[in-house]
Parts: C-alpha cells; structure tokens; sequence
C-alpha cells in the first residue's frame, strides 16, 4: 500500500462489495496480470444468466472463491469462481411490477453474515442464505403502487445493519436512505432526504412541494469505519426540468449526506446543486481516500455528479476542498468555483426550447470511477452530449412520472457527440490523459496493481488501457454492450478478471437519437472470466 494513503481500500483475493471495499476505490491490489503480459488473457469461462430483458448491469461479488451475481428480474445466482459453475440460483417473483417506472434491472447484491442481501423491483429487500439461496427473510420498503419507486442498487452492509437507498427522483415520491437489522429485517432507522415539517431544512421547500420532491438515493453508499459514518449520494428534486412549485434550494437534493451509522442521523451535508432543474443528480458513488492538500493530509471524499462537475469535499465535515468539470460541453452554468459555487446557472425557462448541455444522460453516467493508490489517479468516464429541453408546468400525481418537461438528444455545437475516459490527479483535477471512445463509455472502471485501467463499450467490447499512459494494450468481445462493472478476484494463486456483459439501461435506450446504428447493439446477459493461459502463468 501506498505510504502516502493512511487508508486502505484496495480488493485482493476476494471483491466483497460493491465498490471493492467500503470506500469504493474499485481497486484491486493483484498483479498477477499486469501491463506486460495482457496481451496473453484470455476467457476462460462464460456463463449466460437466461435473464435478458434490461441487460445485465450487476457488479458480481467475490467472497472465498463464490460469486454471487444478480440479474434485471432479482434472479441471484452462486457460481463457483474458478470454472463459472453454478451452484445455486434463486429467483424472485414481484408481487407487483406493474406500472413500473425504474427498471427492470438491478446493480447487484451484498453479502454479510452467512446471508445474500438485494433490493428488489418491487421496493422489497431480501435475503439468502449464503449457501443454499433459500430466502431467510423479506421486507416491503413501502408500497410501490404508492411511491412508484424500488431498489436498483446494491445493499451496503454496516456492521449489523442493511442500508438501502430507493428510486423515485423522477416521480412524485419523498426519498429517503433505510436501514435494516441484518439479521432479522426489522427496521433500524431511515433518514428522510427530504426534511418534514419542523424538521432543519424543511423551509427550502415551497408550500406542500416537500410531498412529492423526489430526492431519490438510487445508488450505493460508502462507509468509513473510523469516523462511523455512511455517505449517501442523494438525487434530482421533482420535477426535474420546472421547479416553480419549489422555490428555495430543495434540501436535501442533490447533496451528499453524512449519517451516523448507527442511528441515520445527519452529520453534516453538502449540497452540490441547489434548486436543480437540469436533473443533474447528485447521486453517484463517494469515493473515500486520504490524501494531502497542500502540505497537510486530509481525509477526503470524491463525488462525481451527473453534470460531470467533480467535488472534493473534507469527509469529516463536508468542507470543499475543490470543484473541478470533467466535460468539454456544459453550459447549464458558465463554470464552478474551487470552493464549489456555481456560476452562471442558464435554467430552463417554461415554453421554451433550450439547447442544454451536458444530456439528460449526463456528463458522466452512474457506471463507477475507480482510484489507484499506486498511480494516486482517479479514472473516470466522461459524456459529451446536449439536448434541446422544453420545461412545462406539471401537477404532482403521487407515484408517477414527474418531468416537467421535455428532451430530445442533440450534438454538441460543431462537432459529434463522443465520450472519454480520464487519468485524472483527485486533488487539482489536473489530467493526466485521456482515451476517446465514438460512443458513449457505460460500464465501470476497474483498476489494478498490474498498472492496467479495464473498461467496456456499448459494441461488446471489454479493453484495457496502460494505467499511466492511456495506451489501450488489450481487448475482447464479450458479445454484447457493456453496462456492468467488471472486477478482478483470484482462487487457488490464480487472478481472474470478469465482468457482465449485457447492453440495456434508460440511458442506452437514448443512443440511438444521436447513433442510429445502436439500436442494433446486441442484448444479452453473460458473466465473462479471464485469466491468463496457463502456460504464461
């Protein structure tokens, strides 16, 4: 481990969760396969889920030599990890999807405690017996026909407590973070995202605003042990593009909150956006490391919001150290301060079309950044997109849709739309390089101790590039797009890297308005293991 980082966040022979370990680094410390001998990886084994509607967008897990992977429809399977055997599968069925506005599709599992945990498409969380799949225990989070909202992404795990987070930010839904007993389900705490009556806050709300005004907390959250608290990304208000029923800066959207693991009470917030009306959510993962800033270590935390604007943020207060945009196109605003102020902010006006950039897709996507120790460079994807915009007026029905407008995908000005993935410093936002991709990078970034960056592209293509130079050294097709998050693990001395495979996604259905050609990018649903051949071992 680096002697400059006073934290360690890197994955060995196990992937234990989500984002690797609890600080969400996406780093694997093998380097077994390494940048001189990529060139000799080759798949050595595939398994196909049978689950294909919605892609497979999973971040398989890796705990003593089991993978534990789930798919669109909260199928959750066992395999062994050396040979991609299965060794059990559990299928879920939905009380009620119908009217569903999230899905279908699921970003993957926890494991914790000899139990399997998933949030499921209609707002239950389950959980496994680790070893045979049999269903231990259920809970409903609320009713879906109610919120129209449930849980894509994958649990986090905090000592003896289950944290889900909830869908919602683009329906007339309150947010909120949940907690749950691991072992038994009961409820433990929930943390509303936005505040009630009485509660601090509850005044950046107009009128009964508050009600229906979204603030989902649809992604993963990070964990420090030693501070005690879970960070949790929380979303866009409703309705996303018309937020003249909502005057005030909306607390506590597109903000990251700081919350007593134990409790769920709030420790600190930073809201990133105040009153948004681009839907740029603030809702990405937070990426933990403790760095020096100018002379003095800090431990820091790094969010990625959906406009592509980076916040560096003290993690024990929630101070912004540095703001910094990852995107070529923007003009929602003129430009962001070091100490976070947005400037400039060019909001949709009510009947009017407006040309907007970055897309309602993003300036960057949820699909996961990754931080090496090693190089001390943070990789992440990059979109460059605009749409024209037309806000409306919208009456909140609860549990529906809830835009207040409309998009249609456009170019930016003078040139095609494309995406990057870059080397970048954490600290200054200085980059280091960076690789151009025609179409939009969707998938996670995995790095390793082998100096290698891995990524996938909506064609089918899995690559690795050099993690210092961005040189790509290696690549294959997996048979369909890539919107998963790849991992690296190893059983028996031997390192395996594998990922899904498996186009879908909202943000994929909108390609084809800017790419005509995606929409014939192939579907499916497949886990893909590489190591290399024995013989170069």
């Amino acid at each position: 481990m680096c002697a400059a980082l006073a934290q360690d966040g890197g994955t060995r022979e196990n992937w234990p969760h989500y984002g690797g370990r609890e600080s969400a680094w996406r780093y694997s410390e093998l380097s077994q396969i390494n940048a001189t001998n990529i060139k000799r990886l080759v798949p050595v084994w595939t398994f196909q889920t049978g689950d294909y509607m919605g892609g497979l967008q999973s971040t398989p897990l890796v705990i003593d030599g089991v993978m534990y992977v789930s798919t669109s429809r909260n199928r959750v399977f066992a395999l062994d990890a050396a040979s991609g055997k299965e060794q059990w599968q559990y299928v879920y069925t939905p009380q009620d999807s119908a009217g569903l506005i999230y899905g279908p599709w699921n970003r993957g599992v926890a494991v914790a405690g000899g139990l399997v945990y998933m949030g499921t498409i209609d707002n239950h969380v389950v959980a496994l017996d680790q070893k045979t799949g049999r269903e231990t225990w259920k809970v409903n989070v609320e009713d879906m026909k109610q919120c129209g909202c449930n849980i894509t992404a994958a649990p986090l795990v905090v000592k003896d407590k289950v944290i889900v987070g909830v869908t919602g930010g683009d329906s007339a839904h309150r947010g909120y973070v949940t907690a749950y007993h691991a072992a038994t389900g009961r409820l433990a705490w929930r943390f509303w995202t936005i505040p009630g009556p009485g509660e601090p806050g509850h005044e950046t709300w107009e009128g009964d605003s508050w009600k229906h005004g979204g603030g989902s907390s649809w992604m993963t959250g990070s964990y420090d042990a030693a501070l005690n608290l879970v960070y949790w990304s929380i979303g866009n208000p409703a309705a996303d593009f018309w937020g003249g029923n909502r005057k005030g800066r909306n607390l506590y959207t597109d903000s990251v909150v700081a919350l007593d693991a134990d409790t769920g009470k709030l420790k600190w917030y930073h809201q990133q956006i105040p009153h948004d009306v681009w839907d740029f959510d603030t809702a990405y993962e937070n990426v933990l490391v403790d760095l020096p800033v100018k002379g003095a270590m800090r431990k820091l935390l790094i969010n990625v919001n959906k406009s592509g604007v980076t916040f560096v943020v003290d993690r024990t207060n929630g101070q912004v150290v540095n703001a910094f945009n990852l995107v070529k196109h923007f003009n929602w605003i003129k430009g962001v301060t070091e100490t976070g102020e947005l400037v400039g902010r060019n909001e949709p006006i009510v009947g009017q079309t407006m040309l907007i950039c970055p897309a309602i897709g993003g300036g960057r996507s949820w699909n996961h950044a990754a931080f090496s120790p090693k190089s001390k460079l943070f990789y992440t994807t990059a979109l460059e997109w605009c749409q024209n915009v037309t806000a409306q007026t919208e009456q909140a029905r609860e549990g529906e849709t809830y835009f207040g407008g409309a998009f249609v995908m456009k170019d930016p000005p003078g040139e095609k739309s494309y995406s990057h993935l870059d080397a970048i410093d954490p600290v200054t936002g200085k980059a280091a390089w960076t690789y151009r991709s025609k179409y939009p990078l969707l998938a996670s970034v995995l790095a390793t101790a082998g100096d290698l960056v891995f990524t996938g592209d909506p064609e089918g293509y899995f690559f690795a590039l050099d993690a210092r130079t961005g040189r790509k050294l290696w690549s294959h097709q997996t048979g369909s797009g890539n919107r998963g998050s790849s991992i690296s693990y190893a059983v028996n001395g031997r390192q395996f890297i594998a990922t899904p495979s498996g186009w879908g996604s909202a943000v994929a259905g909108l390609m084809a308005q800017l790419w005509p050609e995606a929409e014939h990018f192939r579907t499916g649903s497949s886990v893909v293991a590489y190591a290399l051949a024995e013989e170069s071992r």
